[in-house]
């Protein structure tokens, strides 16, 4: 069993991105992960004036050691974000700055969404380079879902069999380098 955080980064009122993280959500749990979901919304932090790492032993607010524990210790993420002016969620890139030293050597899969036929490709190019920087190593496989409000419902469920075929793909990659970082950690630890 793999304990893996999904990031959601929208604000926006009508959120459709939801409707992808909990498409995810029950995808990963229906694989036995245990899965924690980390809404910006609900870790509202505020605008990065102090990252994690810069708050004295013990005196970070008692959410962000929180979710510090739970990145320091889970074996892969799965970032998901909308496109906003061909960029990721500011949102999402917010929260994840909050933190840095605690994402290294872990894999990320990047799922993307967007209104219309693009899937949100574009923020999801530039959200490899901003885990990378973080110390994520990003699987090849990137899960966009184009025209959200017609691929799932509410309730996240999808509207067409090939969302469930594709995701699986995506999914085994993940695994695949959760295992394996998880594995190479144990065993040499990590460069630094």
């Amino acid at each position: 069993m793999f304990k893996t955080l999904v990031f959601y980064g929208s604000y926006r009122s009508d959120r459709q991105g939801i409707k992808a993280a909990r498409f995810i959500i029950d995808q990963l749990q229906q694989r036995n992960h245990e899965v924690i979901f980390v809404d910006a919304m609900e870790y509202d932090f505020g605008i990065l004036d102090r990252m994690y790492k810069e708050y004295a032993q013990g005196q970070a607010p008692a959410k962000m050691a929180e979710l510090a524990e739970h990145i320091r210790t889970a074996d892969g993420f799965v970032v998901i974000t909308g496109e906003y002016n061909h960029s990721i969620q500011p949102g999402l890139s917010n929260l994840m700055d909050h933190y840095l030293e605690e994402y290294y050597f872990r894999p990320a899969g990047i799922v993307s969404y967007s209104a219309g036929g693009f899937g949100g490709v574009r923020a999801a190019i530039q959200l490899r380079s901003f885990l990378a920087e973080m110390g994520m190593v990003t699987i090849s496989t990137m899960f966009a879902i184009s025209k959200i409000g017609d691929s799932l419902d509410e309730s996240g469920t999808p509207q067409e069999a090939s969302l469930t075929k594709r995701v699986g793909q995506f999914l085994k990659e993940l695994e695949w380098y959760e295992e394996a970082l998880q594995r190479q950690r144990k065993e040499k630890g990590t460069p630094f």
